[in-house]
């Protein structure tokens, strides 16, 4: 298991000399570690040190590790979220997810990470819900909207198993697979179950599923 010490001589940033500087090194320090170790094993110490600056810093713009933790993944989310237009959100996160520079996906492990702290898991259950899920619901072709729910979260559930079994807990052949495929064979089933149209490289648009 990784742990909040590995290279953290190298990680660590210049201090920052101003408020907007500190927020950003505290925020970026606190979306690696929340997805290397978890929420609970997530010091605040260990966030401070990472960002290279003191620990009543970190209180003073964030209160708490709570109020760190759903700053920081909140901002991750939504900057994926409105990266581009509704449609594309499951391309953009395949991108991510399967990236051999994890940097764009501490969301995801985030919430794998941190599925046994109920602090964290209530934020992120939130997030997950009312944003992403929201979002692929609104892209669903029925006026079902319980039904539009069930689907996003089937395709919510798929992309965070993705994430487990490549990163979190690596597991051929999904640790290794090609991440054009596995880009391909998630967009054909995304467009049965959401009805979402093939993205960026494929052209053609798939029938709306039957109301």
């Amino acid at each position: 298991m990784a742990t909040q010490d590995t290279g953290e001589a190298s990680a660590r940033r210049a201090r920052p000399r101003d408020a907007a500087a500190t927020r950003r090194a505290l925020l970026v320090a606190a979306r690696e570690l929340f997805a290397a170790v978890g929420y609970d094993a997530t010091t605040v110490r260990a966030v401070a040190e990472r960002a290279g600056v003191n620990q009543a810093l970190l209180f003073r713009h964030f209160g708490n590790k709570e109020g760190l933790f759903a700053e920081a993944l909140s901002g991750e989310a939504m900057a994926l979220l409105e990266d581009g237009p509704p449609e594309e959100l499951l391309d953009r996160a395949l991108a991510a997810i399967t990236a051999d520079d994890p940097s764009g996906t501490e969301l995801f492990f985030a919430v794998l990470r941190s599925t046994g702290s109920t602090e964290a898991g209530a934020a992120m259950r939130a997030e997950l819900e009312t944003r992403w899920g929201g979002t692929f619901a609104g892209l669903v072709d029925t006026d079902d909207e319980a039904d539009a729910a069930l689907r996003a979260g089937l395709m919510l559930a798929w992309l965070l198993g993705i994430g487990l079994l490549r990163t979190v807990i690596p597991t051929r052949p999904m640790s290794d697979a090609d991440p054009a495929a596995i880009r391909e064979h998630v967009l054909r089933g995304a467009r049965a179950l959401l009805g979402t149209p093939r993205t960026s490289g494929g052209g053609d648009q798939a029938p709306s599923p039957a109301r």
